[in-house]
């Protein structure tokens, strides 16, 4: 597979993420993966040994420090290509190298799929940008229609984008190591260091801290908790545009940084209470790493959260854009400990079908079957061609 993408593991983000873990799930079933990107500041770490790496000129992502946008190379990956053919490229990221790309791929007449990994046109809005709404979607439906196989996280979302006219969708679910996140991370000595006792209140954010994050539904849901509970304490947990202003805005909140691995699953056991407000998301791996900690969630029903929260049971929702209702169902929880007692105690069992053993099969058997169609696809061409001359 050769996988064209402008991110990828040791930068910090949840398409990384995600990709790094397919990746290393294709490489232990003894695959063959070459990676496309462009240079980034963060890209120093060691790749695999089995992973070949193409690396193309980039230019800096407005508003997104540390990460880079790759430079059209349709030239060069033709070039590639012709020497060393494919089985099957894989697009994760929409920008001017993954046109490139799938141009390049179908010159070439290779497998091309494709993954729908983030909502660019829901994020114009938040940049500055919404005057290119349209015509942002317009580009992301040409490009993902040229494929032959949008992978998308959720289901709904699926069903979104074919009505939207999107062909050839399919749907690839996230996985999360439960071995990473669980509630066992628990740690009484962090949560010490951050003010809280044993039966005090820990609400947390986790996740990027950027405009298009919704951030300050977090803020006015956790004020309201506080009229209601004097011992709750707001956490946040990762870094982003957005970290200094909220820091020196609200100096009374914790602020955590950036942390990864144990430390960064420790931080997610310790809270209690989990508030994601984004609307942005096209799964937001976050949701399900809180619910693996077993946290309470409260979230908007989209995304991941609406596939995998069950109102009232596992965790709360509130309608997308619901403020208001957003805000009830995070006092609700934080004000009655029995119900988010049972809710934590529901949340990690809900995910265990997130194994990511399942998901890397999945992803092979996709693109076995992507393979297998587009060479029916082809013959069925070739025979139409030859039964006119």
């Amino acid at each position: 597979m050769a996988l064209v993408t402008e991110t990828f593991p040791p930068e910090v983000n949840g398409v990384a993420m995600t990709l790094g873990r397919l990746v290393d799930g294709l490489l232990c079933r003894g695959h063959a993966v070459e990676l496309v990107r462009p240079r980034q500041p963060a890209a120093a770490s060691a790749l695999a040994a089995s992973i070949e790496e193409t690396v193309v000129p980039g230019l800096p992502i407005p508003g997104y420090g540390g990460l880079r946008f790759g430079l059209p190379a349709g030239q060069r990956l033709r070039g590639a290509w012709r020497r060393a053919r494919p089985d099957i490229v894989h697009v994760a990221t929409e920008g001017p190298l993954g046109w490139s790309a799938v141009q390049a791929a179908r010159a070439l007449q290779l497998p091309v799929s494709s993954g729908f990994h983030t909502n660019f046109h829901a994020y114009s809005r938040h940049y500055r940008l919404g005057w290119l709404k349209g015509a942002i979607t317009r580009y992301l439906r040409r490009m993902h229609n040229r494929t032959d196989l949008t992978l998308v996280p959720t289901h709904r979302l699926a069903h979104e984008l074919t009505g939207e006219g999107y062909r050839n969708v399919g749907v690839l679910s996230r996985g999360v190591d439960m071995r990473l996140f669980n509630p066992a991370r628990r740690s009484d000595a962090l949560r010490a260091s951050w003010g809280a006792g044993r039966d005090d209140l820990v609400v947390a954010y986790i996740g990027r801290l950027a405009a298009e994050k919704n951030l300050g539904l977090v803020l006015a849901a956790f004020e309201a908790i506080r009229k209601q509970r004097d011992d709750a304490r707001l956490v946040f947990v990762g870094d982003g545009p957005a970290m200094k202003t909220l820091a020196a805005r609200h100096p009374q909140h914790l602020f955590a940084g950036m942390r990864r691995g144990i430390d960064l699953a420790a931080h997610y056991a310790s809270a209690d209470l989990f508030l994601f407000p984004s609307l942005t998301e096209t799964f937001g791996n976050v949701t399900a790493e809180a619910l693996a900690s077993g946290l309470g969630v409260v979230a908007y029903a989209c995304a991941a959260a609406a596939d995998l929260i069950e109102d009232g049971c596992n965790g709360r929702l509130a309608a997308p854009g619901d403020a208001a209702g957003f805000i009830a169902a995070a006092v609700s929880l934080a004000t009655h400990p029995q119900q988010l007692a049972l809710t934590r105690a529901l949340a990690a069992p809900s995910v265990r079908h997130l194994d990511w053993e399942r998901i890397h099969d999945s992803f092979a058997d996709g693109l076995r079957e992507c393979i297998a169609t587009h060479q029916r696809r082809h013959h069925a061409k070739v025979d139409v061609v030859a039964a006119l001359d």
